[in-house]
């Protein structure tokens, strides 16, 4: 897993081992904590793509996500079994205490879709989809899935790219939305469906290689293995292309083997040293038992 390709995954931004701190959901993980983590460079980042919209508060962020992650809710519904959604919720919101947007109303779920992929929405909404959830084989794979997509909500990517296309009406209508507060407005419906748009066309390229620097990155300093995106872009990889559950998917995002590049190309092989952290594919195996693949 763990091979000459993905072992220069390593100080995309310094990280350093150090101390001791185990994930609160998780007592079986080994006590670390990741400090001196460069994350001045990456929270600079952060800052710059807010200073994208800055006019758009929090609180217009969640209420556009809350319109898309509904529309997403309306083209799959959730998957049925309360025990995976806590899981998926707890692995989840322990990665976003590592961030700096600790506070946004966090919401992870699973959708009972059979397809291969993962969303995120403004304001903290995160999907995965059964047909991912079924592929991996352990916490620290789920773990750097939903640091990824934690990663897009971290830089507001998909804010920034409905920004581009609406201009300043956007954050017209979602002030005159939060105003109003009469339900559900024609300007949130206009933007919830635009910004729901974007995941038949994907975002840009750059963006989500960027949410796989920066979530191998909080992966490894909520103490999981980093190695566990990687993991999950191999067995992406290995999959026949022409499978139609990965059609979205591969549309939508860079290939695999492109994203593993990427990643080898931008971190040096002192990332190597954690890949001793632990995967956690006990716990997660015993989690998602009753996931069926149907």
């Amino acid at each position: 897993m763990k091979n000459k390709f993905l072992r220069p995954l390593a100080a995309a931004i310094g990280l350093a081992c150090a101390g001791c701190v185990a994930p609160m959901l998780a007592p079986s993980l080994a006590p670390v904590l990741v400090q001196n983590v460069d994350m001045n460079k990456v929270m600079k980042s952060v800052d710059s793509a807010r200073d994208m919209v800055s006019d758009i508060s929090d609180a217009q962020e969640v209420v556009l996500g809350q319109g898309i992650a509904s529309n997403l809710l309306g083209v799959a519904p959730l998957l049925q079994n309360q025990r995976v959604q806590r899981y998926v919720n707890s692995v989840g919101r322990w990665l976003t205490l590592q961030t700096d947007r600790p506070d946004l109303p966090w919401t992870f779920a699973v959708l009972d879709d059979g397809e291969i992929n993962a969303f995120a929405a403004p304001g903290g909404y995160i999907v995965i989809t059964r047909g991912l959830l079924i592929r991996m084989k352990s916490e620290a794979e789920l773990a750097g899935v939903l640091a990824h997509e934690i990663s897009h909500v971290l830089k507001r990517h998909h804010l920034q790219a409905i920004r581009k296309a609406a201009g300043a009406s956007l954050a017209t209508d979602l002030l005159a939305f939060g105003a109003e507060k009469k339900g559900v407005s024609p300007e949130l419906i206009k933007w919830a469906n635009a910004g729901t748009e974007l995941y038949t066309r994907g975002l840009d390229k750059d963006d989500e290689l960027e949410a796989d620097r920066m979530g191998v990155v909080i992966a490894a300093r909520a103490g999981y293995d980093p190695y566990g995106l990687p993991a999950v872009l191999q067995a992406l990889e290995a999959i026949n292309p022409g499978d139609p559950g990965l059609a979205l998917l591969f549309r939508t995002h860079p290939t695999p083997a492109t994203r593993l590049a990427a990643l080898d190309t931008a971190m040096s092989p002192a990332f190597e040293r954690f890949d001793k952290l632990p995967t956690v594919p006990s716990r997660f195996t015993a989690s998602i038992a009753a996931v069926s693949r149907k």
